[in-house]
């Protein structure tokens, strides 16, 4: 392949093929309609704080104008790039497990919780993240999908858009049981681990989170919430501690 390496699959999200690379040719493309929606935005601002300043009799009506078309600029460009930045981990600019270790370690890492990342039994399954606390443990893992896939429930049952979710939701609670199976024998503490879907893009119900078929889906900045939101205490400190241990020794590290 021209450019390639024959050793090294290339990442169809970088090819000119791929649904990402649409999306960032067609972003680049429409800068220019932007750029102009923007200004419309910003005259209109500009207006607007002149119409104040003169109704409220402010000194310095074209000054208050410049101020108000200023912040409706800024405030459009930042609007412009929070949505293009949400589909970085789907372009493959980003690592949705990055994003979520340090989401989970900055919010858990000083409240009695331990945070295992990319942890796996050997030759079977795999997560991108173990977090184990009072409340009792969790495996999350991380995805996107394409800005406009719809991410719902009905009937209890999970949809990405028109397709069924059960080919991913299955596997993760799949992964569960087994990661929980192996904790329970090795230290005799019964373990039941909730699975965590955390969604970098896609679009979620308004709240930012949906549970179906056995797996909550939610945002990365709500993973964290919804791990501690469990105020029942079901595991004490030592056994907490053992269950870290034991983790940390069986469950095989994927950066290994």
């Amino acid at each position: 392949m021209p450019g390639g390496s024959i050793y090294v699959q290339q990442d169809e999200k970088f090819t000119g093929s791929s649904p990402q690379w649409y999306y960032e040719k067609f972003w680049r493309e429409d800068a220019r309609n932007r750029q102009r929606s923007r200004i419309v935005k910003a005259v209109a601002g500009f207006v607007a704080g002149i119409a104040l300043a003169l109704r409220f009799e402010v000194a310095l009506a074209p000054l208050c104008g410049l101020v108000l078309a200023g912040v409706v600029a800024g405030a459009d460009w930042w609007l412009d790039w929070r949505s293009f930045r949400a589909t970085a981990v789907w372009r493959g600019r980003r690592r949705g497990e990055v994003i979520t270790r340090r989401l989970l370690r900055r919010a858990l890492g000083r409240q009695g919780y331990h945070v295992l990342d990319g942890r796996a039994i050997r030759d079977q399954a795999s997560i991108d993240h173990l977090v184990i606390g009072p409340g009792g443990v969790w495996i999350v893992d991380n995805e996107s999908w394409s800005p406009d896939t719809e991410i719902a429930t009905y009937a209890g049952r999970l949809f990405f858009g028109e397709r069924y979710g059960t080919k991913v939701a299955k596997p993760l609670v799949d992964t569960a049981e087994a990661f929980a199976e192996l904790l329970t024998r090795e230290t005799g503490i019964p373990v039941r681990i909730t699975p965590l879907l955390a969604v970098h893009c896609g679009s979620l119900p308004r709240g930012g989170a949906v549970a179906a078929e056995g797996v909550t889906l939610l945002k990365p900045r709500l993973v964290a919430r919804e791990i501690k939101s469990s105020r029942e205490t079901v595991l004490s400190d030592e056994q907490v501690e053992l269950l870290a241990r034991t983790a940390a020794r069986e469950l095989q590290s994927q950066r290994s």
